[in-house]
């Protein structure tokens, strides 16, 4: 008891630390793993037992006999289900040449490349080797965003190693399955006839029942036959159900199946697909915090010592330095990104959670099963893992100043809110040369955002998530301008940290304009305008208009001329220094002169 309850507790810990330090979970959880179980064993403990032990003398421990292998098995299954809901076609065909290069020929040339290095450094058998190279073409969303999260980079840059994480997850999880599943039919030895046929059962069946449950679930949920409270127990246990099923009428077929099965609903019309990938996400992040604590720690030192060698320096530093760009300069061929954007995307290639897991599950399999040199594919697996983990997210942020992508001043713009007096002030500052993000979770406003060709993206300002956008961290500026004064100050309180660096400004509501202090008028988007007379300003005459200002009187002239009329909005001051709103210019104190202002609404007649 005092083992498991340790676990838990050790696992959620380790969670917490990464979400402090803002480095992957995997490497605190990997790392305790280590200490608590080979490590312990052979430095701190007097008999030489682990502090955990996952399986001691075959039928002893916390899983004895083969209690572990299935808990492995049901963990990495729920874990991959997860991984298939987050797969969507739309996505892929959306996020442009590069990134789909970097998932089929990118992943390809990892496959191949590592395989055959794996082959000829370590004498293994070409199914083991390119086992290991399948296991490790997975990077994933879990280890690139906590390491890119605060690293100001280009979004062209950003985008590429956000969506080959989120992309590549199920697609290298399905090739390491079929690699597996292969090598599990022919017996680690030739593949007869009755090989392949048990090969074409496990597609079969593994494809057939991933299909068809998919589909019953989602009628299910969709006609609302089960109740709301047990949405997500459901959806659970019918994806343990179609593992287990699977794996009786095709041994080795479930984890194919629940994949298929994820990607299928992803891909549906589920109405309840948010909510179920928020219950998945979190039951994910406690199988993994205990899942990757038993595996550490069910390595013993032996295994551990077949990597005291200099071939594994050689086949590390191969697959990360010679293959990983090899990859990336052959997707990128013709590409827009320049030679310094693809060194850095060479550069950060972390592989994560789901390869460490499968290392794990089928090393084991392939023990049992006595397949030659099966014994190296979890610690292989763990080292490039824990490898590519400590290099990137300690040199990361170096490397992006040496090679020139590290942005030195975070100035786009994001707008909470995409109303149409936003996407009009967006459209302005995009001509100005700015890079601006509207939010919002209004889906036709999001759509028209994007059609007047805009960067929007549809999100709740309360979900958490968004500070974690790594395609946002060259913001510097927040404004927040909807119809809600409660979502406006949300805003600001939430994220003026994380995307207000150089000011954070909201429309005003009218009780502010006449009741706020001079410190909370500095936030103030507009001086003396609230949401309404934003919106009548813009159904006035939906344009900004361009003022020349040559001295302080008639900035003055023009500013008070504005404050007098109920449709005409003063919104920008430009300069040689750049362009800023009113009251950020206000606060700077610069030269009132020799500048361009310029305001929302009707046009007005002034005098020079």
């Amino acid at each position: 008891m005092l083992e498991l309850a340790g676990i838990i507790i050790l696992g959620i810990l380790a969670q917490w630390v990464a979400w402090k330090f803002k480095i992957p979970a995997i490497l605190p959880l990997i790392l305790i793993g280590l200490l608590v179980g080979p490590i312990a064993a052979a430095y701190f403990s007097e008999d030489g037992s682990k502090w955990i032990e996952p399986v001691w003398n075959g039928t002893k421990g916390l899983f004895p006999g083969d209690s572990l292998y299935y808990f492995v098995s049901l963990a990495i299954s729920i874990i991959l289900f997860e991984g298939g809901l987050t797969l969507k076609r739309s996505e892929i065909k959306n996020v442009g040449p590069v990134i789909t290069k970097l998932i089929t020929l990118g992943s390809a040339i990892t496959f191949f490349g590592s395989g055959i290095v794996a082959h000829y450094v370590f004498n293994l058998g070409w199914e083991i080797s390119f086992l290991f190279a399948g296991l490790i073409i997975v990077t994933g969303p879990t280890v690139i965003t906590p390491i890119l999260r605060n690293i100001p980079l280009k979004k062209d840059v950003s985008t590429v190693l956000k969506w080959e994480g989120i992309l590549i997850d199920p697609i290298g999880a399905l090739v390491a399955v079929l690699v597996f599943e292969f090598i599990s039919v022919g017996g680690g030895g030739g593949f007869t006839k009755t090989a392949l046929i048990e090969f074409g059962k496990i597609l079969l069946f593994g494809t057939t029942f991933g299909f068809t449950f998919a589909h019953a679930l989602a009628y299910i949920i969709n006609k609302k036959m089960v109740p709301h409270y047990l949405l997500n127990v459901v959806s659970l246990s019918t994806v343990l159900l179609v593992f287990v099923e699977s794996e009786i009428f095709a041994h080795e077929s479930g984890l194919l199946a629940v994949v298929v099965m994820g990607m299928v609903l992803g891909n549906g019309k589920l109405k309840n697909l948010k909510e179920l990938l928020y219950f998945k996400e979190s039951l994910s992040v406690l199988l993994i915090s205990i899942l990757f604590i038993l595996l550490a720690a069910n390595i013993n030192i032996e295994d551990l010592m077949l990597l005291y060698t200099w071939k594994t320096a050689a086949l590390f530093a191969i697959v990360v330095f010679v293959i990983r760009p090899l990859a990336v300069f052959s997707s990128t061929i013709n590409s827009k990104l320049k030679l310094n954007e693809k060194l850095f995307i060479s550069w950060v290639g972390p592989r994560g959670i789901v390869a460490a897991g499968i290392a794990s599950l089928f090393g084991s399999k392939l023990l049992k099963q006595g397949v030659e040199g099966a014994e190296y594919i979890t610690p292989l697996v763990f080292m490039i893992v824990l490898g590519t983990v400590l290099l990137n997210a300690t040199t990361a942020r170096l490397f992006a100043k040496i090679v020139g992508v590290f942005l030195k001043k975070s100035d786009a713009i994001l707008f909470v809110g995409a109303s149409n007096a936003s996407r009009l002030i967006a459209s302005y500052l995009k001509n100005k040369g700015k890079r601006v993000i509207l939010i919002d979770s209004n889906k036709t406003f999001i759509e028209q955002a994007k059609n007047s060709d805009l960067e929007a993206l549809q999100a709740d300002v309360y979900d958490d998530d968004l500070a974690d956008n790594i395609e946002l961290n060259d913001v510097g500026y927040l404004i927040a301008i909807t119809g809600s004064d409660m979502v406006n100050k949300y805003a600001l309180n939430r994220f003026s940290d994380e995307f207000g660096e150089h000011g954070s400004y909201k429309i005003a509501s009218s009780k502010e304009i006449t009741e706020a202090n001079l410190e909370e008028r500095e936030h103030f988007f507009t001086p003396n305008d609230d949401f309404i007379n934003l919106s009548e300003a813009y159904r006035e005459n939906p344009n900004i208009i361009e003022v020349t200002i040559e001295n302080e009187q008639k900035y003055n002239t023009v500013l008070d001329l504005l404050s007098n009329e109920e449709k005409s909005i003063p919104l920008f001051v430009e300069n040689k220094k750049g362009i800023f709103l009113i009251p950020e210019f206000e606060k700077a104190g610069d030269v009132k002169e020799n500048l361009t202002l310029s305001y929302l609404g009707k046009k007005l007649v002034i005098d020079n």
